[in-house]
């Protein structure tokens, strides 16, 4: 059937171009021994390379590409990027959302095809500032200068962290750590690196220690590189700083953002902001010292002005936090709830609350803007040498702390201040109450829709984008995800679908038993405790896929004294020891059976043998518990739509359509699927649900 390895023609693609992909190609086929020439990938590559040429359209190089597992997907978005890439001397940025497909990407695909193709390119994993050192604030945290040391600490240390912190210093003076997270011989608590990471705001190459450090040397070689392997969020936070700032410039790279589908989230996250009122007021008082201690420290006549301005934008902003927790506490009654939150309908504050909203976003960017005026004060008597290193080293990092928390309040207010467009979604508002030593409250903002966002920032600033994964179709249709990223069917853009080669009829069995109760029945989680011990019966690897932990949590315990050997529950050890048991069993022929939720749905790879039983036993649908999905929904009713039938089965299609590819991962693999939701037969949406699944053969009692 796959005979043919030639690929359809390119046109607008140069001759030469067009020639070296199709040689690379059959290289490759020639040096696998059980390579499968593919139609799907051929055409894929072909469809990349000629969209991101500029052959369909020369302004909207954009194509989303959905390639059902076993096609080989990152074979055909390199080899339809890198040589047209290079030949137009523009970069490859390849986005994922996990670390397991980087690291395929690093240390698999991208050598064996630098190998292949004879190509001559470099390639690199680019990391974010966090996940490197700070040798400046890691000194000083072990430092002999107790004054210093002690401010730096966020909580009193032990010995023991202070002679760990030592050793890793002394670790990477003898070359035996490059100073990332990564490769530390021994993980350090999250609490214990957030002190000695590197940070945008206290990172300064003007002085001597910052500029060997650890991350600008990295920075260094990112420069060269052709080829660069990032995640989404590092992807996001280069774009909203306005692009090439960490990554190189939009207009220079070729995007490759796989598993694609994270992209909506990842977006919305990266929009939103939120700051506590009582914690900020703490950590305002802490940068009026910090204002008084520049004002001493720097000798120039101009930081007078803007010290003494930032010191009334601090009262004023502490008195107007103070004042909205006052009416917060007041307003008890209204976080009588399971979450303890209050969030705005339609995204409306009353108009007391968005007057002061109004005015804090005011104070906020003022004080901002004069606190940048004192940090620019300050750098200029770092160069000059009018401050001593070890104190210079001291006020950036605090200074550095202090400017993120302040950028982070105006952001807050400036979102719950906004005026929402007319035409668009308005934006999602809550406030959450915190009980502590002392009660506080955390103020949220998120956009509810970010296509605008993207298209602002992406679409419209890169040199070619691909978006791809197993699963961007919903009910077997790309309206659902070009609706998320703020794509349109009619714009210029590409559109996609690979089917998988793979034999899903004669491979699988789609099993929909008769079952007495439905989901929602107060019976159901007795019911299927007692399903699943029936269907593992016999059975040498199964998965359980729950909708819910405490659904799961409840079968654990009806089930657990009778099933003898084997049971593996997510959240008792970790994803990867569950993994390696399983597989450990299952080599030695035991009987294996795995329990998991939603995350175990996705990205779980257990090929062959490892799974044949697969049980699902709820559809997965999202229950709108996040304030953001409340507010969609409730926008979506506004606007005379229906959100279960335009998020909710959407949602779970996608959601379904990735657990049931748990099953087959290769061609020779075989099993069952058995789901124990008989909604997919009795409700009208369920024939929806179940025509996008793969064609298996299908068993319904």
């Amino acid at each position: 059937m796959y005979s043919s390895i030639s690929l359809p023609c390119i046109p607008m693609l140069s001759a030469d171009v067009k020639t070296q992909i199709r040689s690379i190609y059959k290289g490759i086929a020639k040096s696998l021994p059980d390579f499968r020439p593919r139609r799907e990938q051929n055409y894929i590559v072909a469809e990349i390379s000629k969209t991101l040429a500029g052959e369909y359209d020369e302004h909207r190089r954009i194509i989303v590409v959905e390639a059902g597992t076993g096609i080989g997907k990152s074979l055909a978005y390199i080899l339809g990027s890198i040589p047209l890439a290079l030949a137009n001397k523009k970069k490859v940025c390849i986005a994922t959302a996990t670390v397991a497909l980087q690291e395929q990407l690093l240390h698999k695909d991208l050598p064996f095809f630098l190998q292949q193709s004879e190509l001559n390119f470099t390639f690199g994993l680019v990391k974010g500032r966090q996940r490197y050192v700070c040798l400046s604030k890691l000194e000083m945290l072990i430092g002999a200068d107790n004054g210093t040391q002690m401010a730096m600490w966020q909580t009193k240390p032990d010995n023991s962290q202070i002679k760990l912190l030592q050793t890793l210093l002394k670790q990477y003076h003898e070359g035996k750590w490059n100073g990332e997270r990564d490769t530390l011989v021994e993980q350090l608590p999250d609490h214990l690196w957030q002190q000695i990471a590197c940070d945008k705001h206290s990172c300064h190459r003007q002085l001597a220690s910052h500029r060997n450090c650890p991350f600008h040397k990295a920075r260094e070689d990112i420069d060269n590189w052709d080829v660069l392997i990032a995640n989404h969020s590092l992807l996001f936070a280069d774009l909203e700083l306005g692009g090439g700032v960490i990554l190189p410039d939009p207009e220079d790279v070729y995007y490759i953002i796989d598993e694609a589908h994270h992209l909506p989230m990842v977006a919305r996250d990266f929009s939103s902001a939120q700051t506590t009122l009582r914690g900020a007021v703490d950590w305002l008082e802490k940068i009026d010292k910090t204002c008084s201690k520049l004002q001493n420290q720097i000798k120039s006549n101009h930081i007078i002005g803007p010290a003494q301005a930032m010191q009334d934008h601090i009262t004023d902003l502490t008195g107007q936090l103070s004042q909205i927790a006052h009416f917060c506490d007041s307003q008890t009654p209204s976080f009588d709830n399971p979450e303890n939150r209050l969030r705005f309908e339609h995204g409306k504050l009353p108009q007391g609350l968005l007057t002061q909203a109004e005015n804090l976003a005011t104070v906020s960017t003022a004080a901002l803007k004069q606190f940048n005026k004192m940090l620019a004060l300050l750098s200029e008597a770092i160069k000059d040498g009018d401050i001593p290193k070890h104190q210079a080293e001291q006020l950036l990092t605090e200074t550095g702390f202090m400017l993120q928390k302040l950028e982070n309040l105006q952001k807050l207010w400036k979102m719950m201040a906004k005026e929402d467009h007319p035409k668009g979604a308005p934006m999602a508002r809550w406030i959450e109450i915190l009980t502590g030593k002392q009660t506080d409250y955390l103020f949220s903002a998120s956009p509810i829709e970010v296509g605008f966002m993207l298209e602002k920032l992406l679409w419209d600033k890169a040199a070619g984008v691909v978006l791809c994964s197993a699963t961007l179709r919903a009910l077997n249709n790309f309206n659902h995800f070009t609706h998320q990223v703020g794509l349109s069917l009619n714009d210029g853009s590409r559109f996609l679908a690979m089917d998988s080669p793979f034999d899903f009829e004669q491979n699988a069995t789609l099993f929909l038993p008769k079952m007495k109760n439905d989901p929602t029945d107060e019976k159901f989680t007795e019911e299927l405790a007692e399903q699943i011990l029936a269907l593992i019966d016999g059975e040498m690897a199964t998965l359980v896929l729950f909708a819910s932990y405490w659904q799961m949590e409840k079968v654990v315990d009806m089930v657990e004294s009778k099933i003898k050997t084997g049971l593996l529950v997510q959240g008792t050890i970790s994803r990867q020891q569950i993994l390696s048991a399983h597989k450990k069993r299952c080599d030695n022929d035991e009987p294996s059976i795995i329990f998991g939720t939603g995350s175990f749905s996705e990205g779980l790879d257990l090929p062959g043998d490892y799974l044949t039983n697969l049980i699902i036993t709820k559809l997965p649908f999202a229950v709108p518990t996040s304030p953001v999905e409340q507010a969609h929904a409730e926008y979506i009713k506004i606007k005379g739509g229906n959100p279960f039938m335009q998020l909710t089965i959407p949602d779970a299609s996608r959601k379904l359509i990735q657990s049931c590819g748990r099953l087959l991962r290769n061609e020779q693999d075989y099993g069952r699927i058995t789901i124990l939701d008989r909604r997919l037969v009795t409700k009208r949406y369920g024939k929806s649900l179940l025509d996008a699944l793969p064609p298996f053969r299908r068993v319904i009692e």
